[in-house]
Order: C-alpha cells, then structure tokens, then sequence
C-alpha cells in the first residue's frame, strides 16, 4: 500500500527513540460556528445571510493591525461581494484555524530537542506534516509575527471561490445555463443583461457541491500604490474604524453582565521567590461598594461594586510581599556587563572566519546597551470570567486563544473543554497579549466569589507585572578590506535567552518566575535579524546568555528593532571613520540585495538626502526581515535635534518594500505606526527597577511622543511582485538607529545606549 503524509504520524517514543505509526482515516473537525437566523453556512469561513451580508469567520486578534480588514478584504476580492455588505467576526477556538505558519516558525520553541522534527531524513519523508498535525492538535491559533496573512490567504480566498461557484451555480440553474458563463461581482451574479443578488441565492447556493479543487480568479487581492497614494480615498476602508470612532468598538473591559463585581489586583514584585506578607484588611472595609479580598499565587485582588472602589480598598489595605533576591537594576548591569565581557558565548549565526580576520585587534570596535522596555499599550489589561453550568466562559483579548483557555482550565482544575471563551478585540499589544496571567486570575477571583467578575489591571500594576524586553549589552567589532566595504564583522551579544523563557511560559505552563530559569540558555531566536544584509565575508554572531531573574517578554519589532540598532549605527561609526558618505557605503554592499538597495536610493531622493553633513541633523538607516526574495525591507531618513526637552525628531521619511500590497492604506498605516513605535522605543519606555518594582509607573513617565511630538511622517511603498510581507515591525526596527544616526549629524556625539535620551 503506498502511504501518503497523511497517513504518517511521528512522535518521541519512550527513551527518545522515534515512533512512527499509521493513520490511514483522514481527519475531520465540526464546524466550530453557527448560522444565525437568516445565514446559511457554507464553510467554516463564510455566511451569507438573505439580505445579502456576508459573514467572515477571522481567526487572529485585531489589536489595530487591521486583520479583520485585510482577510476580509481577500475574501470579498475572491468572492466578488459588494464591500459595503462584508461583515467580520473574530473566530471561536479551533482546529480548522490551526496557524501553520507560524508553527513552522516556532518549532524551536514547542519541539526544543529538534525530536523527531529535527530528524533530516524525517523531514525530507514527512515534510511539514508534522506541523500541521501539532498544530491542530493544540488549536495553535495565536497571532504573532506577522503570519496571518501567510496562514490564511489561500483557505480565505478557496472559501471565497467555493461560494462564488456555488452562487454562480444557483443562478445558472434558475436561468438554465452553464455555471462557468456567469460572472460575479458587486455582490451579484451576472448572465448577459440580468442579475441576482446573493441573499435570495444563498440558502439554494449553499446545498450545492462546489468545485474540487476550488477556481480561483487569475489574480488575488492586491492594490497599486501608485493608485492608491497617502491621504486617498481607500478602496476597501477598515471595517473597525467606524465603531471606534463612535465608541461603539468593544473592548474587554467593556463588557457587561448581569450580576457582575469588579477586582482591582496587586502583584508581587519581581524576585527570586516572593509571598504576600501582611495585609490589613480592616482598612477597606469603610469603602462603599468594598465586597472583599482574593488572595491568589503571588497577588492580593480585591472585589467590589465598582472598579474605583475596588483600587481604593487595595491602596487603603497596603499589601506587603515578602521578596528574596528582589530585581535590581543594578544587578541587571551588573551581570550583563559580567556576561559581554567573560560569558561563554554560543555561535548563533555565521560565516566564513571573522575570528581570524578580526584579529585580537579588531580596526573596529563598539559597545552598545539597551534598557529593559516597557509595552504601553493603550488597553491594560482585562478579562471577565463567569462559572455557570459547570463551565467556565472568559471575554478576552488574547493573542494565544488556546493557551489562554489551557492557563484558565489548569487555575481552576476543571477540563479543558469546560472553558469557554469569547474572543475580543485589543487595544493595542506589540506581543504583550500573549500573556494569560490575568485570564487564570480573573477566573481564580470569579470562582472565589461566586459571580461573574471583571479584572482590569492598572497602568501601574501593567508595569508591575508585565514582561518587559529584554536588557542587553552588545560588542561589534569589525575590519574593512582592501576596497573600503566591511571584511568581517562580529557580534557578541549578552541577554537573558528571552524567546527560550517566552517558550517556558506558552508552551510549557511555567509561571513567570520559574520561566526565568532558562535564561541562561543559547537563544538564536532572541538575536534575530543580527546577520547584518550586506555582503559581509566573514560574520559571527555570538549570544551570551544571562540570567537576570527580571522575567522578559516578546515585544513589537522582535531581536530586529535591537539588532538593526546596532547595525545601522556601527555601519555608519565605520562609514565615518573611513571617511565614506553613509548611503553610498551600503550601497556598494548591497550587490545581493537590489529590494534593499532600491528603497536606499528612493529614500534619498524622497528625503533629499544630503549625505548628513554640515550638521543638518539628517541620519540613514535600512534593514531586511526575512530573505531577499520573499522578505520585506525598510530604508529610513530621520532628521531630529537635542533640545531642552531632550530628543526631538522633525521628520522621518521612509521607503518599504512589502512584497505584493493587498491594502495599502493599512500597509502604509503600519508602517507609520511602527515609526511612531520606534520613536517611543529610541528615546523612552524603559524602566529601572529597585527592590523588584519598577522606577516608572505612569506613562507619563516613560517619555513616549505624544501627538505635539510626533514629527512628519511620509511613507512610500514600492511595487513588487514578492509574496506579500507584514509591515507591522519594519518601521519599528529602523526608526532608533535612523534617528541615533541624526543625532550624530547634529551633534557629533555616537549614542550607543537606549533609550537614546540617557546619553549625554
């Protein structure tokens, strides 16, 4: 019998040999949602309902991205539907949605042993099989990293080709001709001079077989940049934008039910260990609307009335932990300063021998450290939990819907399929929403008082607990050739291992605090995008692992916003010192590279690039995520100043190449929010901390740009014909070393630190 990967399974068999059996029946999943009255149901992906609207099933967080838009939009180009009657919701948990690839991605981190995927001989015989099998199993439907797009354009536009037929079919009967002679578009289907719109076609469509495989149009959703310039009128507006500008938009801590109380939380400060101490609870009890105290692992949440009175009985009571070994920042420097210096180091990524052409003297050499850094995200966060019926529903901004139900379901001891969750919108995230701490807790509180409650953390309580990025302390060194480009080049880079504890936390369960016990382990994941894109012979990347007992987290822009600062500043230190004009310096080493190299010479031009000199406070950056081919690339040209209120950027110009635009008023957004982003990050939202709390607790304090700050923003996309590529964190990753590096045409001082406003 010859056997397809279908029907192969393999895991790890006891003793770590490998086991491979047969599954010769295909699987099947029931369609995780329901037609409401007036919809027929023609996949998991689309409902059509009689008056026309067209219900897409979205599988990933919109937490200002724009997913819903874009998918939907992909569906509707598909389809032929009217935009005006495309509607979207956000997907309940499934295996039908599994995120394939970011699974592929992430295989580091959910098989870190490499068994059995890493087998070679395994993966040239089983393919991504494997994957898909894992990531179904787990209903891994989490948002991250810019997959959505790759995950699920080809099933959203196969659901849309299968409608369209089967829409055309029903109009073709009713006329008595060929399904394949009618046309469909506008939300109509068209045969020479007459029409019928979906709704009356969808119950009789939806009975119909439609086409195996499905017929795609020629051409998938894709927009012109030319035709669509900033400030015009988009084809396909956002779908959420209405609702959020009326306020109508739903998020977590809006919902609302009957019977429901409010909890305030304190947590722990960070340390070794740490236990809630003392507490004075008489204190709140003269507070109206104060119910009571709900003392959880490592927190103190009070329970009232109104949200105001629950965070007054908590600041009246005064908790105290008791903390070994609390967080210091100046154990954090300490040890990352030990570690770049003397830790034994793991090659990462490499080529040729940079040891040996580097010498024991290196022509070049630099150090550069980042502070820990701090979300601030505009929604903090929040989830309502009611336990009814023997089952527990959770409202819930999450990233992880399926870890989220795992972290509920294991608080409360009850079975996986008795959690119930109802996926919300996020008022921004940049990764901080993969976090489930507060759905455990908010169901730990709910079933300790026996009604429905809703936990929402405070701004500074959000410091206090969440995951900052990483610190990090960084040696590059390099040595030019004969012709003026770069020889070799070598990055020793000391961090906790952060997607390792990342890892730790999602996948394996672990608390925040125990997860930090794989610091200490080699993370090429926590230096991705280091390998510097141009053509450098001799590269070794090298991380240093710290463990620094500070937990860290996943934030927007990755090990790319880090290690695209330290490249593009280094390049521009060696530029200078070899008395090169910075844009024509990378230039000549972007011979393999022309996607990169053309944003570099549009940018110049759009910016009026004068080479930074003179003091004109003008400084050049670019950086490549993923390959040449199929990746995405960024130039930038930031003009900014030291003033009295610090750093101050005027404008920043930057040039993209996204691959194929399916939206480009959103792709262009992204990209603007992500220099905005990148700007926060370069001269603010870090913290220190002393005994475990962090120095910052308000975002005023974080020195973030507000509107008044923000400087001139122009984005210019490049057409291409590459796979689409998200855009979310390419401006992030190019926007501090942009402006570091005009702030060295001003000033003609090197900033090595960030954020870049601790240097004088």
């Amino acid at each position: 019998m010859a056997l397809t990967r279908r029907q192969v399974v393999a895991g790890a068999a006891v003793g770590g040999g490998l086991l491979v059996a047969l599954a010769v029946v295909p699987r099947h999943f029931p369609l995780p949602t329901e037609p409401g009255p007036g919809e027929v149901t023609f996949d998991a992906w689309l409902r059509i309902g009689r008056d026309g609207t067209i219900t897409l099933s979205v599988p990933q967080l919109e937490m200002g991205q724009g997913v819903l838009t874009v998918l939907a939009q992909i569906a509707a180009v598909e389809l032929g539907a009217d935009w005006r009657q495309i509607a979207v919701e956000m997907a309940p948990v499934s295996e039908i949605w599994a995120n394939i690839p970011l699974a592929a991605r992430w295989v580091p981190l959910w098989a870190p042993l490499g068994a059995p995927l890493g087998a070679p001989w395994l993966a040239r015989a089983l393919g991504d099989w494997p994957i898909h099998r894992w990531a179904q199993d787990h209903r891994f439907m989490d948002t991250a990293d810019g997959m959505s797009v790759p995950a699920y354009e080809g099933a959203v536009r196969a659901a849309a080709a299968g409608a369209r037929a089967m829409l055309a079919m029903a109009a073709a009967r009713r006329w008595g001709v060929a399904w394949e002679q009618c046309e469909v578009a506008g939300g109509r289907v068209l045969h020479t001079g007459r029409s019928l719109p979906f709704g009356p076609l969808a119950e009789a469509a939806a009975r119909l077989t439609p086409p195996n495989p499905p017929v795609l149009r020629p051409l998938p959703a894709a927009e012109s940049p030319a035709a669509f310039p900033a400030g015009a009128q988009p084809a396909f507006p956002r779908l959420d934008l209405p609702a959020k500008v009326d306020g109508t938009w739903p998020f977590a801590a809006d919902i609302r039910l009957p019977g429901m109380v409010f909890a305030a939380i304190r947590h722990a400060p960070h340390g070794a260990e740490a236990s809630l101490a003392t507490h004075d609870a008489a204190r709140a009890k003269g507070i109206a609307g104060f119910e009571r105290l709900v003392v959880g692992p490592h927190w103190l949440a009070a329970v009232a009335s109104h949200w105001w009175a629950a965070e007054r009985a908590l600041s009246a009571i005064a908790p105290h932990f008791a903390v070994h070994r609390p967080v210091d920042s100046g154990r954090i420097d300490a040890a990352l300063d030990t570690a770049v210096k003397r830790g034994d180091a793991h090659r990462v990524a490499g080529a040729g021998d940079a040891a040996g052409v580097l010498g024991d003297h290196p022509q070049f050499s630099a150090r550069y450290d980042m502070a820990p850094a701090l979300h601030a995200t505009l929604e903090t966060a929040s989830a309502t939990a009611r336990l009814r019926d023997g089952r527990v529903e959770i409202w819930i901004a999450t990233q992880s819907p399926e870890h989220t139900r795992m972290a509920v379901a294991e608080a409360l001891g009850v079975a996986h399929r008795d959690v119930l969750l109802y996926p919300l919108a996020a008022g921004g995230s940049f990764d901080a929403r993969l976090d489930t701490r507060h759905a455990a807790q908010v169901a730990l509180i709910a079933q300790a008082v026996g009604k429905p409650v809703q936990l929402t953390w405070s701004r500074w309580q959000e410091h206090v607990a969440g995951l900052p990025r990483a610190p990090m302390a960084a040696v590059v060194s390099a040595r030019a050739d004969t012709s003026g480009g770069i020889a070799a080049w070598r990055l020793r880079a000391a961090m906790p291992a952060t997607t390792r504890e990342f890892a730790r936390r999602h996948f394996d369960g672990a608390s925040a605090r125990k997860a930090t016990a794989a610091q200490d382990l080699a993370d090429p994941m926590a230096l991705d995008g280091a390998v510097p894109p141009y053509g450098i012979a001799h590269v070794a990347i090298d991380h240093v692992p710290v463990a620094i007992t500070l937990p860290t987290g996943r934030m927007r822009g990755q090990g790319h916003a880090m290690a695209a600062f330290i490249t593009e500043c280094f390049v521009d230190e060696i530029a200078t010192a070899l008395h090169r004009e910075p844009l024509s310096f990378r230039m000549a080493m972007l011979e393999a590279d022309p996607r990169l190299a053309q944003c570099l010479q549009r940018v110049s031009a759009l910016a009026g690039w004068n080479g930074g000199q003179d003091g004109s406070g003008a400084g050049l950056a670019c950086h490549r995520m993923g390959g040449v081919a199929a990746g995405g690339c960024i130039a930038a040209i930031a003009t900014a100043r030291r003033s009295e209120q610090g750093v101050r950027v005027d404008r920043i110009t930057a040039v993209a190449d996204i691959g194929r635009i399916i939206n480009a008023d959103i792709a262009r957004q992204q990209i603007e929010g992500g220099l905005i982003y990148g700007i926060g990050l370069a001269i603010g939202a870090s913290t220190g901390f002393v005994q475990g709390l962090p120095t910052n607790g308000r975002l005023g304090q974080l020195n973030l740009p507000v509107l008044g700050d923000c400087p001139e923003v122009e984005v210019e996309l490049i057409a291409s014909s590459a796979d689409p590529f998200d855009p979310g964190e390419l401006g992030v990753a190019v926007a501090a070393p942009a402006i570091a590096n005009a702030l060295f045409s001003a000033t003609g001082l090197r900033f090595r630190r960030l954020p870049l406003s601790s240097d004088e």
